[in-house]
């Protein structure tokens, strides 16, 4: 079977195309430039496609800069480097940007008849985003189920997020099982051209901790 895993370049989405393709799906992975900050993680993006052995990787554009209305995507507004107050939503939230991707990926999968969307949404050590809850994912599989001929005649494409209830250290541990490489992957929010990780991030601080709780040396390269 067929299916379009979002990546990210980022250590959750290399861990969920790695489960992808222990399940033996023929997995084609999609990233999205959206105006974010540096295109390492694209970089990064292409090694663990390629590494994991994705059957085909697309990189797709979507300008969410132009709009702004986030640290990620305007350069005006700084990257926090303190964690946001519990109960609220932190500036590095991109407006609607799950849910963008996602649409992306369902066109491609109804071209492909791929039965599956993959994407690494994860409600537990996360930065309180609202599009990596449960209840996102389950109403976008519905949404996808109304919109789509595919879904019409009865093939609705699933949306999987196989991480959305585990640890950062619990991933971190199934992606080493898997034999995802981690120096490959790059999850700063401000990563210099080399992909080297500030360390001081939201990003940072959530990977460095994940590594140190599973028990894992950590390979990511700070500058």
């Amino acid at each position: 079977m067929r299916a379009v895993v979002l990546l990210s370049g980022g250590l959750d989405s290399a861990t969920v195309l790695a489960l992808a393709r222990e399940r033996q799906l023929e997995c084609h992975a999609l990233s999205v430039r959206y105006g974010q900050r540096h295109a390492a993680e694209l970089a990064a993006a292409r090694r663990v496609a390629a590494a994991l052995g994705a059957a085909r990787h697309e990189i797709v554009d979507v300008d969410l800069s132009r709009f702004g209305g986030s640290a990620l995507t305007d350069p005006s507004i700084p990257v926090p480097e303190t964690a946001a107050a519990p109960g609220t939503i932190p500036v590095t939230y991109v407006p609607a940007r799950n849910t963008i991707m996602l649409s992306i990926a369902l066109g491609w999968a109804e071209v492909l008849d791929a039965g599956e969307i993959h994407f690494g949404a994860n409600a537990v050590d996360y930065s309180g985003y609202p599009d990596c809850r449960p209840e996102f994912v389950e109403a976008f599989e519905r949404l996808a189920g109304l919109a789509t001929k595919a879904g019409v005649e009865g093939r609705p494409v699933r949306v999987r997020a196989p991480i959305i209830g585990m640890s950062k250290a619990g991933i971190i541990r199934t992606g080493a099982r898997l034999g995802v490489d981690y120096a490959l992957t790059v999850s700063c929010y401000q990563a210099d051209d080399d992909g080297r990780a500030c360390g001081r991030c939201d990003a940072c601080r959530i990977r460095r901790d994940g590594f140190a709780a599973a028990g894992i040396a950590d390979p990511t390269r700070y500058r």
